[in-house]
């Protein structure tokens, strides 16, 4: 399925030299990552430690206190037309205002985070304003994610919004104050990665099903110290929706950053946002753009390549994304496994998980489902999941959250709210809902649930709650049938 390259290695001192000299005089080859990320640098030390300058900062309810910090300590925000904020992660999916949120530290993270913004003049996208939704939804639509920007946000997933090219990730609380203050921020350059994925995906495969299958392959740590760049003829021809979905997912191989190189996919996507250039600075804009892909010559560290065509309808069995398996396998033994290590880690996780090896997938009953969260709550995620529930009816309950206020009226306005509704499920407002549970959303004790977000971690949903990742179509066919099911069975 996949054939792993490493670094291109000389094969003598002497041509080592060789080498050094010809491409400190004559290649100027660069990798998409390193286009960017060079172009951001401020200062960089002789350790590999660079100083960025950071292009947009997106921040949510959970950073309020970093505001009350920040001046305490005599700083302003340095740039405040540079960061954007929305509420996700507290805000309880049957609120639609902030007197809805009960009194508590839910409420004190969404309203302090408003009150923060009307005082320091920053953009806020509140619970009353369409344009809210999980953080990592409204930067794409909004078109406040461009393809050549550094991009950062206090949340792991933020590698989300280097499907458009752009490099972003993740940061700390402390790391949220610098570049608050700063504008700034000092990393350590990464070695890099592509992952080739090649050929076409089967009927119903999806771009959770791709990243599935990545991560399945190069397992957690595979990706830790690397950017990554996903490329190949399966990446190209994938909505920028679905390669979204793949970024999302980066953090979950152990890679603090994905991209994706534009192409006209994307300058289409962000043609018209809000935030994007326009007039003679969008011509200009994309005239950069098109310069931004890796270069032919262009070296990585690593290089892996994936057989498209041999992806199979994804869910993951245990309490980490690597452990995922086709729709049509069955339970691995961990007796199979030669690492004693991860043979544990299996074991362990199928205890967790109440399995036993050898169950087919298909023989796996679900109690709960989810559809949402910033992996796969977008329209095309919605639609998906509609084509599968429509004329049909649940049989057990069913979660559907859109991603920010833009996308439930669209699917309101396509019909998909009353396709799930009348299938028995419930239609929510935006948030982060049952992918973080601490929202009010969350699964109980023991409950084993089929849910389109990003971590199958353990309690990730509900203290000893039980989480299998899949696609929104697989989800919506585990809520009609009640067990996992091939969709493609389902037509």
């Amino acid at each position: 399925m996949s054939i792993e390259k490493p670094n291109r290695q000389p094969s003598s001192d002497a041509q080592a030299l060789a080498d050094q000299s010809s491409e400190t005089t004559v290649r100027k080859e660069k990798t998409l990552f390193e286009k960017i990320f060079d172009r951001h640098v401020v200062v960089e030390r002789a350790s590999g430690d660079a100083l960025l300058f950071i292009d947009r900062h997106l921040i949510h309810d959970l950073h309020f206190r970093a505001f009350a910090e920040l001046k305490a300590a005599g700083h302003r925000i340095r740039q405040p037309d540079l960061l954007f904020a929305t509420p996700d992660h507290s805000v309880p999916t049957t609120a639609r205002t902030l007197s809805d949120i009960p009194p508590g530290e839910m409420r004190e993270t969404v309203e302090t985070l408003q009150q923060s913004a009307e005082e320091l003049g920053f953009t806020h996208f509140d619970m009353t304003d369409d344009r809210h939704g999980i953080v990592h939804v409204v930067g794409p639509e909004q078109g406040i994610t461009l393809p050549g920007l550094m991009l950062v946000c206090g949340d792991s997933h933020t590698s989300t919004h280097g499907a458009m090219g752009c490099v972003s990730f993740g940061i700390g609380s402390t790391e949220v104050k610098h570049v608050l203050a700063t504008q700034t921020l000092w990393q350590r350059r990464p070695k890099t990665m592509r992952i080739n994925v090649d050929g076409k995906l089967g009927s119903g495969i999806s771009g959770k099903d791709v990243i599935l299958a990545i991560i399945s392959h190069i397992g957690v740590s595979g990706g830790t110290g690397y950017a990554i760049e996903y490329a190949g003829s399966t990446i190209r021809a994938l909505s920028i929706e679905a390669r979204m979905t793949i970024s999302n997912m980066t953090i979950e191989a152990g890679a603090r950053s994905g991209i994706i190189a534009p192409d006209d996919r994307t300058i289409d996507y962000l043609y018209g946002r809000p935030y994007a250039p326009k007039g003679p600075k969008w011509e200009e804009a994309v005239r950069y753009w098109k310069t931004l892909p890796s270069d032919d010559g262009a070296v990585y560290d690593k290089e892996i390549s994936i057989d498209g065509a041999a992806i199979e309808p994804t869910v993951t069995w245990g309490n980490s994304p690597q452990y995922a398996v086709g729709i049509n396998g069955v339970i691995p033994d961990p007796d199979a496994e030669p690492d004693p290590l991860k043979r544990a880690d299996m074991v362990s996780a199928l205890e967790y998980m109440a399995l036993t090896p050898g169950t087919p997938v298909s023989g796996i009953t679900v109690d709960r489902v989810f559809i949402g969260s910033c992996t796969n709550s977008r329209i095309e995620d919605l639609r998906a999941a509609a084509e599968i529930a429509k004329g049909r009816r649940v049989v057990v309950p069913t979660l559907v959250v859109p991603g920010s206020g833009l996308i439930k009226k669209q699917a309101e306005s396509e019909g998909l709210d009353r396709i799930f509704t009348q299938a028995g499920m419930q239609w929510r407002e935006p948030g982060c809902s049952m992918c973080v549970a601490i929202n009010g959303d969350t699964l109980a004790p023991g409950e084993r649930c089929a849910s389109t977000s990003n971590r199958n971690f353990r309690g990730r949903q509900g203290k000893a709650s039980r989480t299998h990742l899949v696609s929104p179509a697989m989800a919506a066919a585990a809520a009609v049938r009640g067990r996992f099911s091939d969709i493609r069975s389902l037509g």
